[in-house]
């Protein structure tokens, strides 16, 4: 989707940044908590996170809709807190579409143009341009109640860019429409905005959705950004337990530091097996650790476990062929939940509920995390 492979930017250079932003809706307890984070221009953002984990506030915060308690929003080097939201220039997608019932398409869409006050033909025109942007030209002059669900957010998105924003904030605006809309709204949306170098802050608590569309991703949790990284670092280098139970599937096994030796560390696990791991996020030998595992990076075939290997009994639990992979979840050190995705290939070996096989991971795909 031409991901620029944009890093942390430094708030001198940001576009949107968020300076040690606080809010509180009661005084006492803190939803965001001591917000950091700086976008630069033309990056696709975004907040993930379960419900409650913050996310949306700052969503709402950026737009105007809530005050930060704490810290400075700040747009292209200026503050905004004190700025109402419609000064902000900003544009909106909402997963209700929020479409005004009683106006036609067209008529929807000039009205943020007619309330900066633009001329007809100027009206027209950038009507016409926006539609066009989403494939929706010859829907102009329906009400919203005769389109469908995925029409309407697409009408939705064209209002949102008619005024041509530098920034558009996205609050879970593919929520509502069936799994297969949804996906090819993802490519449109994220195509779109790179096409015409928009800056986008898009809030979602779908983790494909947001591995899927954007530069980066901030995953929240408990008023916090728990990391903020580009989709294939959070995924194959989760910096906590949390961010490696809520991006994708993982296999957790828990135990004991032993040993660390520089960017490797022994662990013993609970069932008394002894395995390699790179120490990401604990401290010392007689730390508890949960050692994190993606379930593709897990071999059963003896002829595909590379030089290196680390090994396991297992018994199989589950075998499910899901077309294109098969799964199949085990029994091992101690856990009936470790699963195992393997390609659907023809030389790939079907197991059967009860036997007896080893298992095997390379020792860098394994992660010893905070317990």
């Amino acid at each position: 989707m031409g991901r620029r492979g944009l890093s942390e930017s430094s708030s001198d250079a940001a576009f949107v940044a968020f300076e040690r932003v606080q809010k509180s809706y009661d005084g006492e307890n803190l939803v965001v908590k001591d917000l950091n984070l700086s976008m630069p221009k033309g990056e696709f953002l975004t907040m993930l996170g379960p419900s409650g984990s913050g996310k949306t506030t700052c969503l709402m915060m950026l737009a105007g809709f809530e005050t930060a308690t704490h810290g400075d929003i700040m747009l292209d080097g200026v503050s905004i807190n004190n700025i109402p939201p419609h000064k902000r220039g900003i544009g909106m997608v909402f997963q209700n579409y929020a479409l005004f019932p009683h106006m036609t398409v067209a008529e929807n869409l000039a009205f943020p143009l007619q309330v900066r006050k633009l001329g007809k033909s100027v009206q027209e025109e950038k009507v016409h341009r926006a539609l066009g942007m989403v494939q929706m030209n010859d829907f102009a002059g329906r009400r919203p109640s005769q389109l469908s669900g995925g029409q309407q957010q697409r009408i939705a998105l064209a209002r949102a860019l008619v005024f041509e924003p530098e920034l558009v904030l996205m609050d879970e605006p593919l929520g509502a429409l069936d799994k297969q809309l949804r996906e090819t709204l993802q490519f449109e949306i994220t195509n779109l905005a790179h096409e015409l170098g928009i800056t986008v802050v898009y809030v979602t608590h779908d983790q494909t959705e947001a591995l899927t569309m954007s530069d980066r991703v901030a995953v929240f949790d408990d008023g916090r950004i728990q990391q903020l990284a580009p989709p294939d670092q959070l995924y194959e280098q989760p910096e906590n337990s949390f961010v490696a139970q809520f991006i994708g599937e993982n296999n957790t096994l828990e135990g004991v530091v032993q040993e660390i030796k520089g960017d490797a560390c022994v662990v013993k696990l609970d069932s008394g097996d002894i395995i390699d791991a790179i120490p990401v996020n604990v401290q010392s030998v007689g730390d508890r650790t949960k050692v994190s595992i993606r379930p593709e990076r897990v071999e059963y075939d003896k002829s595909r476990l590379k030089d290196g290997a680390h090994t396991l009994k297992a018994e199989v639990l589950e075998f499910i062929y899901m077309g294109d992979i098969f799964r199949t979840r085990l029994r091992v050190a101690g856990t009936d939940e470790f699963v195992i995705k393997s390609r659907n290939a023809p030389d790939q070996t079907r197991l059967k509920p009860g036997e007896m096989i080893e298992i095997g991971w390379l020792p860098q795909d394994c992660r010893a995390l905070d317990a």
